[in-house]
């Protein structure tokens, strides 16, 4: 039989995805790398990547694998070569329950397997601290030790509560008195989210900050699903509100919109394990080199340098 002419949207998926990644490779190494100038290069496994000449690269946004899993070293030792690939030199991780909201011990037994990770992966994975806000001494407790004994560089907040109730300011506060930052799991749709009935959105974050200017807040995975546009919208005016790029959507414009309505400074980049498709949103879009670059790790660098 004769092959068909029509492509599948399979196939072009596909091909698209093997095409634009070896696409996001080479301009990943234009973008890092000032040819003619004498840059050294190293093989992957070496890290942190010697030909950088603009700065890191951080993932905002990771996640290690829960001790449930029986793969779980394999499925962090992939997390990090894949990490290697795409020149990514530090991943911001936590870890989640498998079941929400989170029991006390359950946050406590994923942020002790954050700070292993941090120990095996050393320089290359940095720990937030997952909390349930709804067990405010317990919570309180565990930031404050993973923070000021552990090294961890900033606070996860999941939807066990909409991000407005009082029983999060508690946790904010402390951030605030720690310096560092909040990364807020988000999503803005026009239908409910039926597992997910305390979500908060840009417009709840936006609200946060607005009653604490002093936090420093990063509304999670612009490409999560969801209307990103109404997001963006919302966040507008909350100079304190960062927005994470990552997320598995990569409709064309997100980036472009983000930064010329929030500002490149604003935005950091992550890739909630979307890996490829989180850093080709970066290379591909319509920007100039040192914006990209902030937005790849110059922003989240001012963040974690807060506690100095």
């Amino acid at each position: 039989m004769a092959r068909s002419r029509f492509v599948t949207r399979r196939g072009f998926l596909g091909t698209s995805a093997a095409i634009g990644m070896a696409a996001a490779g080479r301009r990943y190494l234009d973008l890092r790398c000032d040819a003619g100038q004498g840059a050294e290069t190293q093989p992957a496994s070496d890290v942190p990547v010697a030909c950088s000449k603009r700065g890191p690269v951080i993932d905002c946004h990771a996640h290690l694998a829960h001790h449930s899993r029986r793969d779980h070293r394999d499925r962090d030792r992939k997390l990090i070569e894949a990490a290697d690939k795409l020149g990514i030199d530090q991943l911001c991780c936590s870890i989640l329950t498998p079941r929400r909201p989170a029991t006390a011990e359950g946050f406590r037994e994923c942020n002790t397997w954050v700070a292993e990770a941090m120990k095996r992966f050393k320089g290359r994975v940095l720990g937030y601290c997952y909390v349930n806000p709804g067990y405010t001494r317990e919570a309180l407790e565990e930031i404050r030790r993973c923070v000021e004994e552990r090294g961890f560089i900033g606070i996860k907040l999941y939807n066990e509560y909409k991000c407005t109730e009082p029983v999060v300011f508690p946790v904010v506060e402390l951030a605030i008195e720690l310096r560092v930052p909040i990364l807020h799991h988000a999503g803005h749709g026009h239908y409910p989210f039926p597992n997910q009935t305390r979500i908060s959105d840009g417009g709840d974050l936006a609200e946060l900050g607005r009653r604490y200017p002093e936090a420093r807040l990063i509304c999670a995975h612009i490409g999560g699903g969801g209307d990103w546009e109404w997001t963006i919208k919302a966040l507008r005016h909350a100079d304190n509100v960062f927005l994470d790029t990552s997320g598995s959507v990569t409709d064309e414009g997100i980036i472009e919109m983000a930064a010329r309505v929030l500002g490149v400074d604003r935005l950091v980049f992550g890739c909630d394990m979307s890996m490829t498709a989180g850093m080709g949103k970066i290379l591909g879009a319509r920007l100039a080199p040192e914006d990209k670059q902030k937005i790849l790790g110059g922003n989240m660098l001012r963040l974690l340098q807060m506690r100095g």
